[in-house]
This record gives structure tokens, sequence and C-alpha cells, in this order.
């Protein structure tokens, strides 16, 4: 299966070997990651495979979640995650690990982005500034946003300021540049959601 979860170390840089060109890549230590369930369209309406990642201690986790994780011979993990159609030939107590990955192979990354607060329009929507000069006071407000008579209310949907990040993002069309398997890590060429630390779900792009 081409799917997999991981952990965000940050981003470095390389040089292509066949043409000395530098690429910025970020690090995933991705997996190993544990098979804990088997989902089947007979069973249960759809066919995925759960992967559990990241060890923990067994009192981070409650009784269901340490019953589960024990009856598919897993340790203590503090993530799980399903994937869709990813199952293949795997069974539960299997593990998963980047050699399922080779370079050249385009992926999608998902996580939950960096919050930024609150945000004006000009930060969250790319709106763009008043004039700056000649006593203009409309420099960074959002401008006129509804009607006064009719309908007198701002309509349902209309940009304006706000809570900016901290939303699921999937990132497509990444390229995996190395895959080192003796340290459990995956270079992927560009930037990924989230900040560091933070735990990914990586899956084949089409």
């Amino acid at each position: 299966m081409a799917a997999i979860l991981a952990r965000k170390l940050g981003m470095t840089q390389r040089f292509n070997q066949d043409d000395g060109r530098v690429e910025r890549v970020t690090v995933l230590e991705a997996g190993p990651c544990h098979v804990t369930a088997i989902r089947t369209a007979d069973r249960d309406g759809y066919d995925a495979v759960q992967l559990g990642f990241g060890a923990t201690r067994e009192r981070r986790l409650t009784r269901p979640e340490l019953g589960h994780l024990k009856k598919a011979g897993a340790p203590p993990l503090r993530h799980l995650a399903e994937f869709r159609d990813e199952a293949g030939e795997l069974s539960i107590g299997d593990q998963v690990t980047v050699e399922a990955f080779e370079p050249g192979q385009v992926v999608k990354v998902s996580g939950v982005s960096k919050g930024k607060g609150f945000q004006g329009t000009i930060k969250r929507h790319n709106f763009s500034r008043g004039p700056a000069s000649h006593g203009s006071h409309n420099v960074r407000p959002p401008g006129s946003v509804g009607a006064s008579a009719t309908p007198s209310r701002v309509h349902q949907g209309v940009k304006g300021p706000g809570r900016m990040g901290g939303k699921r993002v999937t990132q497509l069309g990444l390229e995996v540049v190395e895959v080192i398997a003796r340290d459990n890590l995956l270079l992927v060429r560009g930037s990924v959601p989230g900040p560091r630390g933070t735990t990914v779900e990586v899956r084949s792009d089409g």
C-alpha cells in the first residue's frame, strides 16, 4: 500500500546529483505504522485500513483504546487514522514502512495547518489595501460589505476578518525525492501543512 502516517521534522535542502540543482525538501519521519484494523464493505460498508503511529505511555490512553490496540497486537500508540481503499493484502498486525514509497512517486500530504489567530482580510483573504495618502482613512479595513436598506444585513459567506489557519489542509502533487529506509525518513519536495512535530498523512496521489 502507498499510505502512511508521518511526523514532520522540518525542511532542509539537498543537491540533485544529476544536474546539481538545489531542491527544497521536507523531512518526514514516516512509520513504521502498525495495522490496527481492517474495514470491509460487507461488515463496515467501506474498505479501509487503520494505521497506528507514535509510541506513547499507557496512562495517556483510555481503556477502550488500550483494548483495541492489544487486540491488534500493537503497543500503545498516540495516533490512529484510516485510509480508504488502501488495504490491499495487509492484515491486522502487519507493519507499514517507508519502503512502500519510491523516489519520483507523486504523493499528497494532509495535516492541520499552522494557526495564525484572528487576522484581517488583507492577510486572511489577500485583499488589496486602500490608499495611504491624501487623508484616506481606508487603509486596511475591508470596505463596504452590504447595502443599507435592502437587504439590511450582510449576506452569508462574505469574506471578512476572523480566525485564520488551524484547519485540515491537503497538499497535492508533492514528489518523493528520497527514501531513507534505515532511518524511516521520507524526503518530499516542497512544503507540507503544519508546524514541526505534527503528524501528517501521506498517501499516493492518483
